[in-house]
């Protein structure tokens, strides 16, 4: 059943993101491991309608905030103001609570506004004058940043960056595609053909049956030694984090469930181990010198390791 709706959910989310079907099958891994999603692109690609297809065809809640540098923490968390009585007060909820949050540009506010997200994206929840409220769940976040046009810009701290499970870039459509998204404008907005295939709460129970998909020790071993390696390199100033790893092993378990297994192989972990671990990565000013990449990096890394045998098993 859950291989049937997520074919359909990525059949929805299609017909307005044509082409990409290696992108949406990954942002929809991310939505079912619960991680947030940073899309780094260049304008135009379609970054927003991508959010806006997923929002429809998971039947969620959606809203979203263009980041600018007069974009306020409040805008974010939402703000409490007088009310009836006395001493009584009324709290305003910000664009957080949804269960799909948009950040558009987010590079392009204020630091402070920018770690108004931090305690959404970890705890699911925001604290107003010392009152927390909880948010809707699921509670996803998708956030994009242009890496052209960089004046006036505020780069994401690491902090962040690790907050969000993985980094994806959609690129533009060859050829064919490009011109059926041509035909498609002309014709209506396919964005009004998009349905919902399962509503909120199926996404949750998705989200918890997770954990139960199995992973060896031996493929547990494989994806630490993995992400260690990237600590170890003398160009590295800062490797994959505990969370990192964490993150890498709910991709991989969401790769085993649209792979129709009930457990990880190590061709899981190689799949998005790139996806997760590129924004975790920083190299030294040396490296970067020398013409070394972190996406180079994470290559030599995977071709160097052991990759374990795993004994036969039946779908």
């Amino acid at each position: 059943m859950i291989i049937k709706q997520s074919e359909q959910i990525m059949r929805e989310v299609g017909k307005v993101l044509m082409g990409k079907e290696e992108v949406i099958e990954k942002v929809l891994m991310a939505i079912y491991a619960g991680g947030h999603i940073l899309l780094e692109d260049t304008p135009g690609v379609g970054k927003t309608t991508l959010a806006l297809g997923f929002s429809k065809a998971l039947g969620m809640d959606y809203k979203r905030i263009q980041f600018t540098p007069d974009t306020m923490p409040s805008d974010i968390t939402g703000y409490t103001m007088p009310g009836q009585g006395e001493g009584g007060v009324v709290y305003r909820p910000g664009a957080v609570h949804t269960n799909l949050f948009l950040g558009d540009e987010i590079n392009r506010t204020s630091p402070k506004t920018q770690s108004a997200l931090l305690e959404a994206m970890e705890e699911g929840n925001v604290t107003v004058d010392g009152v927390t409220y909880l948010l809707p769940k699921p509670f996803i976040c998708i956030a994009t940043q242009n890496p052209v046009g960089m004046s006036g810009t505020q780069p994401l701290p690491e902090a962040q960056l690790d907050r969000f499970m993985i980094r994806l870039s959609i690129g533009y459509p060859n050829t064919e595609d490009q011109i059926r998204i041509l035909d498609e404008k002309r014709n209506q907005s396919a964005m009004d053909e998009v349905q919902a295939v399962v509503t909120r709460d199926m996404v949750l129970e998705v989200q918890n049956y997770l954990s139960t998909i199995r992973m060896t020790k031996p493929v547990l071993r494989y994806m630490t030694v993995l992400c260690e390696k990237t600590r170890e390199d003398e160009g590295v100033e800062l490797g994959v984090s505990p969370r990192g790893i964490i993150a890498l092993s709910r991709m991989a378990r969401a790769k085993a469930l649209l792979s129709e297994r009930d457990y990880v192989v190590p061709e899981d972990v190689r799949t998005v181990f790139k996806d997760v671990c590129t924004h975790r990565v920083i190299l030294k000013p040396q490296a970067k010198m020398e013409g070394r990449t972190v996406t180079g990096l994470l290559e030599r890394i995977m071709d160097s390791a052991d990759v374990p045998e795993m004994p036969g098993k039946k779908k």
